[in-house]
This record gives structure tokens, C-alpha cells and sequence, in this order.
């Protein structure tokens, strides 16, 4: 088995316009004579690999914690659609697993995300911080969040073949939240 890292360094990812960057503040350090190191982190619930909520963009969508965490954990499908027409898109999904990973820079558009919808996706991931157009993320948000969709944005897939994976992508438990940071992996069981 084999196991893919496709998250980013949170210090050193990339930040969503207008979003806090992260920043890391040493309280206690061993090398200033302290017994222990102790860090504070500051960030935005979007900051870095993350998924957002229902609740981003619904006053009464789900918050982080309530999402179901099947959604984010199980077979996947990564894919590239760098050369894909839209018959081609609609052959994938009819043939992907329920949780898919767009390689590239790929922005989700509102026919896409309302086909997604149509063929039940339950998770779509993308590299950017941004599943939708970044000057108007509005319209993609709200389709595929209105469904539920968990959005898995800011992965790194440069290193990872398109093909079929099991995801773990579980955010972090932030009660009352519109998103949260996770460390996302996939697990390749046929490589050694």
C-alpha cells in the first residue's frame, strides 16, 4: 500500500484572497529554557487543505461537525480534465466513485456542479482554494452545498496518477463552523 499526501504545508500554502494567513506563535520553547514546546495557532477555517460546510454559504446548511464523515472517507476517483469535453465529463461521472478529485487547475462551473448533482456525488475536491470561479465562487457554492456536497479544497495532486483510491479527508471537529482544516491522504492498495 501505498500512501499519498495531498495536503499543503499550512504555514506556506496558498491563502484565499482576503482570507487571515496562518501564523504560528512559540508560548513556550525547550531552547529558552522552558520543560516543554508549546504553539499557538492563528488561521481562517479555510486556510490551507480544507473542506467547507453547507453552513459557508447556508444560514441553516450544516456546520463541520454535523457533516457525515462517510462523505469524506472511502473510495475515490481522481481524475484530469485538462483534454475532456463535456460528453466525456458526463461518462466519468457515470462511472466514477461518489467522491472525486479534479487534478489541475480545474475550477468547478455551475453546468458541471449541477451535473454532479445529478449523478449523486457526495465530495468533489479540486487543487485551488476554491471549488468555483475565485471572482465569483457564489453560484458553484451554492448548487453543490445545497446537496450537501462536501468541498475539498486546496488539495496537491502534482504527484498523485489519475485513477480509483480510498480518501481520508476528515475535517477537524470545529463546533459551529463554515469549514475546517484536514489532512488528506489517499491510500493506493494495489502499489507496494
Amino acid at each position: 500500500m501505498k500512501i499519498y499526501d495531498i495536503s499543503q504545508e499550512l504555514f506556506g500554502g496558498k491563502v484565499y484572497p482576503g482570507d487571515p494567513v496562518p501564523a504560528y506563535e512559540r508560548i513556550c520553547a525547550i531552547d529558552s529554557g522552558d520543560f516543554y514546546n508549546l504553539t499557538k495557532i492563528t488561521m481562517g477555517a479555510h486556510n490551507g487543505t480544507h473542506i467547507d460546510a453547507p453552513f459557508h454559504f447556508y444560514k441553516e446548511g450544516k456546520t463541520i461537525d454535523q457533516l457525515e464523515l462517510s462523505r469524506c472517507v472511502g473510495p475515490c476517483t481522481v481524475i484530469d480534465l485538462t483534454d475532456h469535453n463535456q460528453a466525456s465529463f458526463l461518462h466519468i461521472l457515470e462511472h466514477c466513485h461518489k467522491r472525486l478529485l479534479l487534478k489541475g487547475n480545474i475550477q468547478v462551473t455551475l453546468d458541471m456542479a449541477k451535473r454532479m448533482n445529478q449523478f449523486g456525488i457526495v465530495l468533489v475536491g479540486v487543487e485551488g482554494q476554491s471549488v468555483g470561479d475565485a471572482d465569483a465562487p457564489a453560484p458553484v457554492h451554492l448548487e453543490l452545498l445545497r446537496e450537501n456536497v462536501v468541498l475539498l479544497e486546496g488539495l496537491v495532486l502534482e504527484k498523485v496518477s489519475v485513477g480509483e483510491y480510498f480518501l481520508s479527508a476528515a475535517p477537524l471537529k470545529a463546533g459551529g463552523s463554515d469549514g475546517a482544516p484536514c489532512r488528506a491522504i489517499l491510500l493506493d492498495f494495489e502499489e507496494e
